[in-house]
């Protein structure tokens, strides 16, 4: 038992670490999961702005990934049909008919312009070793867009899962400019394949939406599909519809598929059917309408946390005031060192110090010499002089001083200052400097980003309201069963959605979908669809005394294909009509000095009462028999 628990609490635990943090679930800091971000980093060391044979790609994040390249080619290419970060070329699939990409020695791909821009910077990023401590791979890129909701994301790991929709990726930038500027904003889902999309129930990325394909229902006698709800493919789509229509769902005479990159799938409706009569059906009974839920789970401080839309637009937007600040802070130390280098080189030159050193003879002495030279312009010198500035010094070529020109370096000067000017007052002002950068990025690339998906309030079909209740529900009497499968006498029709209430001979009662074959016994007494107002009048006969009792009941509550029983134990139900305005006659067994034998009780006179309650005594008389007059 002991060995068994140090397998439980060691090794189970260390595998679900790993498969949470290392292969399921993405971090919030850049969005990616460890493997997309293998494929971005060796796309980024192969980067020549040409195009790489996606097969050479692989090999490379091989050098960063222990898991194989099958999960590498197919990270990629999911990566890549996202449209953000890896321009493509070849075929890389079809999202929309779900065709796999051909092989990867046959498609190309490099980094897009904007993956360059807002994804990489050596400076800032952390790095750690590979799996093999050969070489060293990113923690996390330093990421100045939120990733993580503009590519989406999907996961399996040990005890929990994520799905992160994808967003529209101007809107997530004008987010961002929101935040920086304390303004309220509200974000929700955009999908690659269009549709239209209802987000009343979004969450803030915990919740679902009900996601629809866009139809074109101009045509009285075709319907178009034009755009695919999210996780449908056409094939997905047309096998639905097909489903459908063979369980009578839906009555159409063919399908057609014409997508090619756009969708266009063509259904034609059966004689006699149009257009505005099917569509409720398409979206009850076929992918035509999905259910999305989302669960925004992601690695934050190296743990798994739930978190919301609105928490990672104001974590990314604080990570990219610190990346921006950081970056400037690096470059105003450049600046100032390079401006610390000219300030020297131009003293050294044009106040020929170099001349000193003529005469020396140790480097000692060399060194002295350049030190002694410089201590005289101290006031112009705003950083200590290192022996490394005079190391670089000494290396400058003969030929460089012979050409220096004076006015040249003063502009140059004069331009290293104007730079360091703007760079502190970035600095001061860094968030409208983030602005201007957001701003400046939503410019660039709006017009390659338009939204997809229409947000619209779309009313939920109910599937019992759009089937077709085109099936005869018979009952046979002479074997007791009860169905649309059944040959016998036809009760109503009726669609496979439907609940019927049945009340059996024996008093008990129960709900069920409409069948295809059930047994109900001989003697049914009563068959229907429910209905909460309805009143069951009952009239029973208790065994041992014989006494007639009138149970009036509505059965508003119940469990679907559970028995209940209308009559208390030790009584057989003799009537029941549903119609109260009746009157029943009772015959009752002779008595001596009784002359009475019959009696008429009308059914409005009694109450309504709970179906579990007894019903009411009519006489202190056995009965022999009952009948509606």
């Amino acid at each position: 038992m002991a060995y068994v628990d140090t397998l439980y609490d060691k090794y189970y635990l260390e595998f679900a670490s790993y498969s949470i943090k290392n292969r399921a679930i993405p971090s919030i800091d850049d969005g990616f999961k460890p493997v997309q971000r293998r494929i971005l980093h060796a796309l980024h060391e192969m980067d020549d702005g040409k195009y790489h044979k996606v097969a050479n790609v692989v090999g490379q994040t091989m050098r960063y990934h222990p898991h194989g390249d099958l999960s590498i080619f197919g990270a990629l290419v999911n990566l890549a049909n996202k449209e953000l970060f890896i321009d493509r070329q070849g075929n890389f699939g079809n999202i929309f008919t779900g065709d796999e990409a051909s092989a990867a020695r046959y498609i190309e791909c490099r980094l897009t312009p904007l993956a360059r821009e807002v994804l990489f910077n050596p400076e800032t990023t952390e790095f750690e070793d590979s799996y093999d401590g050969r070489n060293r791979e990113p923690l996390a890129f330093p990421a100045k867009i939120p990733v993580l909701l503009a590519i989406g994301s999907e996961g399996i790991a040990a005890g929990m899962t994520t799905r992160i929709l994808p967003h529209n990726l101007i809107e997530l930038l004008e987010a961002q400019i929101a935040c920086l500027q304390d303004r309220p904003t509200s974000l929700y889902p955009d999908f690659p394949t269009g549709g239209i999309v209802d987000v009343s129930q979004y969450d803030d990325g915990n919740g679902k939406v009900l996601a629809r394909a866009k139809l074109d229902t101009k045509d009285p006698k075709r319907i178009i599909v034009r755009e695919l709800p999210f996780g449908t493919t056409t094939e997905t789509l047309i096998a639905s519809i097909e489903d459908a229509s063979k369980k009578g769902k839906l009555k159409i005479s063919g399908i057609s598929d014409y997508t090619t990159d756009q969708v266009e799938i063509e259904i034609q409706l059966a004689r006699g059917v149009h257009t505005k009569d099917t569509v409720d059906a398409l979206y009850a009974f076929t992918d035509c309408e999905t259910s999305i839920a989302a669960n925004l789970l992601v690695i934050r401080e190296n743990r798994p946390q739930i978190t919301t839309v609105t928490d990672v637009i104001r974590y990314n937007t604080d990570r990219l005031v610190e990346l921006l600040r950081t970056e400037l802070k690096l470059e105003e130390r450049r600046l100032n060192a390079r401006h610390h280098a000219k300030t020297l080189e131009q003293i050294f030159i044009e106040n020929r110090i170099y001349k000193r050193i003529e005469e020396e003879t140790t480097s000692e002495d060399i060194y002295r010499a350049v030190f002694d030279g410089l201590e005289h312009f101290n006031e112009n010198i705003r950083k200590e002089v290192s022996r490394e500035d005079v190391d670089n010094l000494l290396k400058i070529p003969i030929r460089r001083i012979s050409l220096y020109d004076i006015n040249k370096a003063q502009e140059e000067m004069q331009e290293i200052r104007r730079r360091l000017r703007e760079v502190r007052a970035n600095l001061r002002g860094i968030q409208a400097y983030a602005i201007g950068f957001v701003e400046g990025i939503i410019e660039k690339y709006r017009a390659d980003h338009p939204r997809k998906t229409e947000i619209a309030s779309i009313r939920k079909v109910d599937v019992r309201e759009a089937a077709q209740r085109n099936l005869k529900l018979r009952y046979d009497r002479n074997s007791g069963y009860l169905g649309h499968e059944v040959s016998g006498v036809a009760l109503f029709d009726v669609s496979p959605y439907d609940r019927v209430l049945v009340i059996r001979k024996s008093g008990t009662y129960s709900v069920v979908d409409a069948p295809e074959k059930l047994f109900v016994d001989k003697g049914m007494l009563f068959c229907g669809f429910v209905d909460e107002d309805r009143v069951y009048n009952i009239f029973y006969k208790e065994n041992r005394t014989g006494y007639l009792y009138i149970k009036r009941c509505k059965i508003d509550k119940f469990i679907l294909n559970r028995g209940y029983e209308l009559a208390p134990e030790g009584c057989r139900i003799l009537k029941l009509t549903t119609d109260s305005r009746r009157t029943i006659q009772a015959n009752f067994k002779p008595k001596p000095r009784v002359r009475i034998t019959e009696e008429e009780f009308a059914i409005a006179d009694y109450p309504v009462r709970g179906n579990r309650a007894r019903g009411i005594r009519l006489a202190n008389r056995e009965v022999r028999s009952v009948k509606f007059i």
